[in-house]
């Protein structure tokens, strides 16, 4: 009986012990941001920023360029196709895509007015004509897409085709039945007049140079008979 009201006491006592200690302290340990990885975020973000502000500054012309290029998916020869997308968020860029591979292009003022996009970092060129676009890439020389058309493009084609545009050996040579005579340039000297040279009645004749024989008289010579 004595070893039952032990184990009873006991067993009313443990957990009573159990509780009446001081709760253990939780510590969280608080994770700690190095502060290189906190430079190259905020450096990145710095020049993200510098990139749109530099992509934004594009000037009057590049924005006309931008204005007149082709939206949409294009079929290209050999199965192939592009896209080409608007930046909304920057205008006068575009995404172009071709399969998997993304190009960021930009306009670019040419000298002969071709409309033209560029992807500086990747060599991308994208050509925009009247019948056809192409897609290159200078870097590795070679053409990734041509007659990438939309259907303006399209249209100017079959035009093309029906009614080919004369070349410079076909055109007829114009000649005119009474040419004006071409004007004299400012350093050609000018024809003298149609004028009458006077000749004095009495000239005398002109003086011989030393050393050279006096020219005779056409009179006849009187000689004398003794």
């Amino acid at each position: 009986m004595k070893r039952k009201t032990i184990a009873f006491v006991l067993l009313i006592a443990l957990p009573l012990a159990l509780m009446a200690q001081p709760p253990k302290k939780v510590t969280h340990k608080a994770k700690r941001v190095a502060t290189s990885q906190v430079e190259i975020k905020s450096t990145a973000v710095q020049m993200a920023s510098g990139i749109r502000a530099a992509e934004a500054a594009l000037s009057p012309a590049e924005l006309a360029i931008a204005a007149v290029i082709y939206q949409g998916t294009m079929p290209c020869e050999l199965g192939a196709s592009v896209t080409v997308t608007a930046d909304a968020k920057v205008p006068g860029f575009f995404d172009l895509q071709i399969k998997n591979v993304k190009f960021r292009m930009a306009p670019v003022v040419t000298s002969t007015g071709a409309i033209r996009l560029e992807d500086q970092h990747a060599g991308a060129v994208w050509l925009q004509l009247s019948n056809k676009s192409m897609l290159m890439n200078q870097k590795l020389g070679q053409r990734l897409a041509d007659v990438c058309m939309n259907p303006e493009q399209m249209i100017v084609a079959k035009a093309l085709i029906t009614s080919p545009a004369p070349s410079l050996l076909d055109a007829p040579l114009v000649v005119t039945q009474n040419p004006k005579p071409s004007a004299t340039t400012p350093f050609a000297v000018p024809s003298l007049p149609e004028v009458p040279v006077a000749v004095a009645p009495d000239a005398k004749p002109v003086a011989t140079a030393p050393g050279l024989a006096p020219k005779l008289s056409a009179e006849p010579l009187e000689t004398t008979v003794k």
